[in-house]
């Protein structure tokens, strides 16, 4: 008999995170993943060895200690990186947080949906799911895969009756226009799983990451939307 245990690879963790999901919430920044988003502010996960080697338990055990700030709404959400990478291992936290009492919430791309992510889902609360572009072209010239699987991931989603909300980072020049915004509007209305829809405005704070690592950020020349302009897309046409 294996006495091999299962261990997660884990960039970071953030103990009180209040932008990952309903509440205040226990967030692991899981390592590793297969796509290379010109915006993406976390280069330094893409590879999957990471900084540090969790068991579930210990996880866990750690999340256990925020418990009593949570709240109702609170709790645990794996982030990456993509945590589908690392979906048995998630499964494995999730399932522990469950008999705890504490909410879970995957914070994910949605390009992988497989076995292993669909066990892992059983035992999801909710999903953040970041739809970056509306269009196959820009997720192809921007992302370097497919909207396709993305979609097919929301549609299982929407099957199981999993809660959604739905995220967009605003890139002025790319998906800053009423077009973008009325697909994605589309795309939550024909979903009754998703609950929420949010539009973030696209940010460069991740520029250090990308010097330090002696790589270009694809993304420097673009500028990031003001208030005013984003608050015109979530309002301006309507939508939202």
């Amino acid at each position: 008999m294996s006495d091999c245990v299962l261990k997660g690879q884990i960039h970071s963790i953030q103990t009180l995170g209040t932008v990952d999901g309903p509440g205040v919430r226990f967030v692991v920044f899981l390592q590793g993943c297969p796509l290379r988003c010109k915006c993406c502010h976390n280069p330094d996960t893409w590879e999957l060895n990471g900084n540090y080697e969790y068991t579930a338990e210990e996880i866990v055990k750690k999340c256990v200690r925020y418990k009593e700030y949570f709240g109702i709404d609170g709790g645990i959400t794996l982030s990456g990186g993509e945590p589908l990478l690392q979906a048995r291992f998630a499964k494995e936290v999730f399932s522990l947080c469950k008999k705890e009492g504490i909410n879970t919430c995957l914070d994910t791309s949605g390009i992988i949906l497989n076995e292993d992510t669909k066990e892992l889902l059983e035992v999801t609360d909710l999903v953040l799911l970041d739809i970056k572009y509306t269009t196959d072209e820009l997720y192809k010239e921007n992302v370097g895969c497919s909207i396709h699987p993305v979609l097919r991931f929301l549609d299982y989603l929407q099957e199981k009756e999993i809660p959604v909300w739905l995220r967009q980072v605003i890139i002025p020049t790319i998906n800053d226009n009423n077009e973008n915004i009325t697909e994605l509007k589309r795309i939550a209305d024909t979903h009754p799983c998703v609950k929420k829809t949010e539009l973030l405005p696209f940010k460069k704070i991740c520029q250090t990451k990308y010097d330090s690592m002696n790589i270009p950020f694809p993304f420097s020349h673009i500028p990031t939307p003001t208030a005013e302009q984003m608050k015109k897309l979530r309002t301006g046409n309507g939508c939202w």
